[in-house]
């Protein structure tokens, strides 16, 4: 790897931890590289597209970090890293269907480049390899990789629909959250705990700290889908406002009683489809106060996060795992 990725630079991190790290990361993406490789030459370049643009390889990089509150990363780590990362970039390609988006990660994403039915082929081919990859690791591993995988499917599926009548929007929105984005860090975590040879006690910690991590990271992920120019994410800002996803944010604003918001709540919940109406749609929600509510809300969700790490010993890994959550909710992108 030329660099360490910016999701490495924890402060306080020494430097031995973050060599084992990027060199567990290089050992992934050497171990992605062969997955991706099929006798189809269409099919390797179809698989790994989303994968070349980069990313920050969050995920199998909190399951080799969690490894390191055990015996550390080996064979089985990065095998069950790489599992967590096809799985996430399997749901990157429906996602992006779903989400009719025109750009991931810098480039085309893949329904652009390939087409919704290929996009789609290709997602479900990434989830296959995935399953196999996790296949060799044992029966309690796969159950917990079936489970996963029922859970962000769930989660995707809620959070294309809106809140039932009788539901609590908010609880709804924290809900999806924690089945589409939530499930799989915690996997990340659990995974990480389980290979890395620490105790039950340990495993179970690491569990709930990771849908914690994951919460945290996709509340981020939906103020920056708000806050961003284009270009600073990688991705088209107000993507969730055209598709009419209530995040946090959303939740405030229309929850507000100032009639100095009608026009912005007569936005968010019309059709934004126009450019001009999400531009101003856009402009109207970064200047509001409820912008500030929900990064306030969401750096609560990555205290929460450290607070499962109390239990721990201190470790350079344990200072890390605090680094990680504070970091990701403070990233631009």
């Amino acid at each position: 790897m030329s660099a360490t990725p910016p999701v490495l630079s924890l402060p306080g991190t020494s430097e031995d931890l973050t060599d084992r790290l990027v060199d567990g990361l290089a050992r992934v993406e050497a171990f992605l590289q062969e997955r991706f490789a099929q006798e189809d030459e269409f099919l390797s370049e179809a698989a790994g597209h989303l994968a070349a643009a980069g990313g920050k390889r969050f995920r199998p990089m909190l399951t080799l970090l969690v490894s390191e509150l055990g015996s550390g990363i080996n064979d089985e780590v990065i095998a069950a890293a790489a599992g967590v990362e096809l799985t996430h970039l399997a749901s990157l390609y429906h996602d992006d269907v779903m989400d009719e988006a025109e750009v991931r990660r810098g480039v085309p994403s893949a329904n652009v480049k390939y087409g919704n039915s290929t996009a789609i082929l290709v997602g479900d081919l990434l989830f296959g390899t995935a399953s196999e990859v996790i296949a060799d690791l044992g029966a309690e591993p796969v159950k917990i990789q079936a489970q996963t995988f029922v859970r962000l499917c769930s989660g995707q599926i809620r959070d294309d629909r809106p809140a039932p009548a009788d539901a609590d929007p908010m609880r709804y929105y924290l809900d999806v959250l924690a089945d589409k984005t939530g499930v799989l860090v915690a996997t990340a975590a659990r995974y990480g705990a389980m290979f890395g040879g620490c105790s039950p006690e340990v495993i179970a910690l690491m569990t709930e700290y990771g849908e914690r991590l994951g919460m945290a990271f996709q509340l981020a992920d939906d103020l920056i889908d708000i806050a961003s120019e284009a270009g600073e994410s990688g991705k088209t800002p107000g993507t969730d406002l055209r598709e009419g996803k209530r995040t946090l944010p959303v939740l405030h604003a229309l929850a507000s009683r100032d009639p100095a918001d009608a026009r912005l709540q007569e936005l968010l919940v019309s059709d934004l489809s126009a450019d001009d109406d999400l531009a101003e749609a856009l402009t109207l929600l970064r200047a509001h106060p409820a912008m500030d509510k929900a990064r306030e809300e969401t750096r609560e969700v990555a205290v929460r996060a450290c607070e499962v790490l109390d239990d721990l010993p201190e470790s350079d890994a344990r200072s890390a795992l605090l680094a990680l959550a504070t970091g990701v909710v403070e990233r631009a992108g």
